[in-house]
């Protein structure tokens, strides 16, 4: 019979999470790999580049792969056998780990978490409440699950009941792209199925803690219906050439995970949640010898890979660019931006359409004429850092905010990750403005071109504040430009084609 030590469980799972926020799983870097020395679109192979350079230099500085250091879920398993030496329940105790893991002083992770969803939202400044799911097995050990997901992704989560004759793998195909880039492809699907509603949901969830083995599989081929779903869904997901960041390309997902549970005769209850490129899991055991010991991964088991940085490449001084420079960028042009940009993401831009409609006008010290604004909320900074990671959150959140920012402040641009809805560029083309990409999950490699960072507003809203960032060489993609033309809708078509015609 195994007793298990509460400091053992808490520091265990804080060490895990300090562990996922730097490390990718070997597993990951080996198929995103893999996809980038097959890819053929310039654009979608560079993004790639960015991610696992990414996460070469967090593996070898210890800080976070992705600004968004996500919401904790856990799952739980406890052998039958197992005895506790706790005051705390399994809750509090893993809530316990995720709030020393996040207040780090050596690598503080952002806390997301915000209380009163449905009201204030007001961050509980230490990234918990965690999502806990716990499960009684035979043993005496405890097995634990544990992964950071981040935002992103998880908005692009998918629920559907479906007749029991219809077909899943048809479902996702139609689906996927109405999931847009948020979710930072390319990654993994989770999708459970069968069960009710909610264990759908649970088991898409923990699909994702597996290893991806998908090409494994597809050298020796199904042995049941699942396995045979999980190649046809691979398969036909990877032919909507959606591509890395929504540019188009040959690889949209790395590995197709399913888990399935028996349901009622008349229900197909089927979930389909995305990981994303920042994808953090990590599995051990306790038994009751002492903490988890996690393995330190070897930086061999990265790829050594360099950015290139081709002739095209325009390099942009934000500080005296002109509308008619701005307005001469084409869709899918590469810029490397230099000089100052304000920063605001979602709690930021609430409040300045509040003080707009209310003729209060912007706060003191913020100016947004002639600037480009990026959507993101930076990582604490450590030791000598200007910022900490600092990759962009997904724009088409701020969609509802565009017109209003373009037509009443000044704005010249904006920067973020994935893509904009109809409507937004349809303003960004009225306004002749622009929308710039940076890539979601390269957060470490964007910090690294800021040179200096101030807040300049909001100071009370913590990583949503209002900063003014220095940059040099900043590495962005023009998404959508002064005439509407959008990256995000030719380049998945284009490469659809081309798969199509490669059979």
């Amino acid at each position: 019979m195994a007793v298990i030590q509460k400091e053992h469980f808490v520091s265990s799972v804080a060490d895990a999470l300090q562990y996922i926020s730097y490390y990718h799983p070997k597993d990951f870097i080996q198929a995103l790999n893999a996809a980038y020395e097959k890819e053929l679109n310039p654009a979608a192979k560079d993004a790639m580049a960015q991610i696992l350079i990414n996460s070469r230099m967090s593996a070898e500085g210890h800080r976070p792969l992705c600004q968004d250091t996500g919401i904790v879920t856990c799952f739980v398993k406890i052998g039958m056998q197992v005895q506790w030496d706790s005051d705390l329940t399994v809750q509090q105790m893993v809530d316990e780990g995720v709030r020393r893991a996040y207040t780090n002083p050596d690598n503080p992770l952002r806390a997301s978490i915000v209380a009163d969803p449905a009201g204030a939202r007001k961050n509980t400044k230490d990234n918990t409440p965690s999502v806990v799911h716990i499960e009684m097995v035979p043993g005496d050990e405890v097995e634990v699950m544990i992964a950071a997901k981040g935002g992103g992704s998880e908005n692009k989560s998918k629920m559907v009941m479906l007749n029991p004759s219809d077909d899943v793998a048809e479902w996702v195909e139609k689906t996927l792209p109405t999931m847009g880039a948020g979710w930072c492809p390319p990654g993994m699907l989770g999708i459970g199925i069968g069960g009710t509603a909610e264990k759908a949901a649970v088991m898409a969830k923990e699909a994702l803690m597996e290893h991806i083995d998908i090409h494994e599989l597809k050298a020796r081929g199904a042995k049941d219906a699942d396995e045979a779903l999980r190649l046809e869904i691979f398969d036909r997901a990877n032919k909507l050439g959606i591509g890395a960041q929504g540019l188009g390309g040959l690889t949209t997902v790395l590995d197709v995970k399913i888990k399935t549970a028996p349901t009622h005769a008349a229900s197909k209850p089927v979930v389909m949640i995305p990981n994303c490129a920042a994808t953090r899991h990590v599995h051990f055991h306790l038994d009751g010898r002492g903490p988890a010991q996690l393995p330190v991964p070897s930086l061999e088991d990265w790829p050594e890979i360099t950015q290139e940085v081709g002739e095209k490449v325009k390099r942009v001084n934000l500080d005296t660019l002109t509308p008619e420079e701005q307005r001469s960028w084409k869709a899918g042009d590469v810029l490397l931006l230099n000089g100052k940009i304000l920063t605001g993401r979602d709690a930021a831009h609430k409040r300045i359409k509040e003080m707009l409609d209310s003729g209060a006008g912007l706060p003191e010290g913020v100016d947004f004429r002639g600037r480009f604004i990026y959507y993101v909320g930076p990582v604490d900074a450590v030791g000598d850092e200007v910022v900490g990671p600092a990759g962009p959150t997904t724009a088409t959140r701020m969609d509802k905010f565009t017109e209003q920012m373009l037509s009443e402040t000044g704005l010249m641009g904006m920067i973020g990750k994935a893509e904009r809805g109809p409507a937004t560029v349809e303003s960004i083309a009225r306004h002749k403005s622009a929308y710039l990409m940076a890539v979601g999950g390269a957060a470490y490699l964007v910090a690294k071109a800021i040179k200096k960072a101030r807040v300049v507003a909001f100071e009370d809203l913590g990583m949503e504040a209002i900063y003014e960032f220095e940059v040099e060489n900043m590495p962005v993609t023009v998404a959508v430009d002064a005439e509407g033309n959008n990256v995000h809708e030719t380049g998945p078509a284009f490469w659809r084609g081309e798969i199509a015609q490669m059979g």
